[in-house]
């Protein structure tokens, strides 16, 4: 009997074993998956009544209703591998892949990461650049209208990187297409990208970022240097601040020019939110380009231009946010055009917009 009750129990603890081990198998394959997305409306006004004198992306209307962008994401995650597909469709999605045509314009995101170690992750695909404050999608805005340092710089890029986090410190290091290029045009150069960060605390982190290579369309080199900071002054008041400069060399005689031509911006973002539901942000950015190698390239002359954007988020139900927003914009040159086609030193434009996520 001794015998019998000792074998029984020998046998449910083997068997308590193996379910042990069923569970630890199924946990380490465990998945979860993640579906998020948005859509956004708009309207816009120019006082001057003329379309030109918006410059920067994704508002380019007069007067008109406008969709902006449906957009889908998918993230899915298997121990250490991880996929996210993004897509958006609208024109906020088109002049983003503004190199693509057809269903790979509606990529705004596609790729493939690998966890290595706590403190190394390797990821390759098509990816939001890490340069600049602003994002493409507007729920991540707290202005609706984008500033000329987004317009202007990287929207994405398309290789492989390595993101390295030691404590406070974060390092990236990559290789990429031509910026806002998903297939490289025959024998293109690659670009360099790499970004510095760190978190001072829980409340204020910096970003030192960097992109450079030649350009297929020009020939052209580029190099650009990116510095973002973000602080949280209180529950209710909170600062981010951008600077940015773009160096370009072009080819003269098959050499390229020793000096570089350049356009650079600043940006302060103040934002307040007295309470859960309604929050106001101002942005306030001087952008240079007086050789007309971005905005001004479709101005008569180059210029320095101040724009000021006072935005109101009214956030409802927990998925709606309703933004009114007021934009005014001064140049050092007479670079703007009223309803006749005279030209202003200012103008003044209006919108609003309703954003929707879940």
């Amino acid at each position: 009997m001794l015998r019998k009750i000792s074998l029984l129990a020998i046998a449910m603890a083997g068997a308590q074993y193996g379910i042990a081990q069923d569970t630890t198998v199924v946990e380490e394959k465990k998945s979860t998956t993640t579906i998020s997305g948005f859509a956004d409306v708009y309207y816009r006004y120019d006082f001057n009544k003329n379309i030109s004198n918006n410059r920067t992306s994704f508002t380019n209307s007069q007067n008109s209703f406008e969709l902006g962008m449906a957009s889908l994401r998918i993230d899915h995650t298997i121990g250490k591998v991880s996929m996210t597909a993004d897509l958006g469709f609208g024109k906020r999605a088109q002049e983003f892949s503004y190199n693509e045509s057809g269903i790979v314009a509606a990529i705004k995101q596609l790729y493939v990461s690998y966890a290595a170690t706590d403190w190394l992750k390797f990821t390759a695909g098509s990816w939001a650049t890490h340069v600049g404050y602003e994002l493409v999608d507007a729920p991540a805005n707290r202005n609706y209208s984008m500033s000329y340092m987004f317009s202007y710089g990287p929207f994405f890029h398309t290789g492989v990187k390595a993101e390295m986090t030691f404590g406070k410190l974060g390092l990236m290091a990559g290789i990429a297409n031509p910026t806002d290029w998903k297939s490289a045009p025959v024998d293109s150069k690659k670009f360099a990208l790499a970004q510095v960060s760190y978190a001072f605390n829980d409340n204020w982190k910096a970003y030192l970022n960097y992109v450079g290579g030649q350009r297929p369309s020009d020939s052209a080199k580029t190099n650009q240097l990116d510095l973002v900071i973000t602080g949280k002054l209180s529950d209710k008041f909170s600062i981010g601040a951008n600077t940015t400069v773009q160096m370009q060399k072009y080819q003269v005689d098959n050499k390229y020019e020793s000096d570089a031509k350049k356009w650079w911006g600043a940006a302060l973002y103040l934002s307040a939110d007295p309470s859960e539901l309604f929050g106001l942000t101002l942005r306030s950015e001087i952008f240079g380009d007086k050789q007309q190698l971005a905005a001004m390239s479709y101005a008569p002359v180059g210029a320095n231009v101040w724009a000021n954007t006072l935005s109101a988020n009214f956030r409802l139900f927990g998925a709606l946010t309703i933004i009114p927003e007021l934009r005014f914009e001064n140049s050092s040159q007479k670079i703007f055009y009223d309803e006749e086609g005279a030209a202003k030193g200012s103008y003044v434009s209006g919108l609003i917009a309703a954003v929707y996520k879940f």
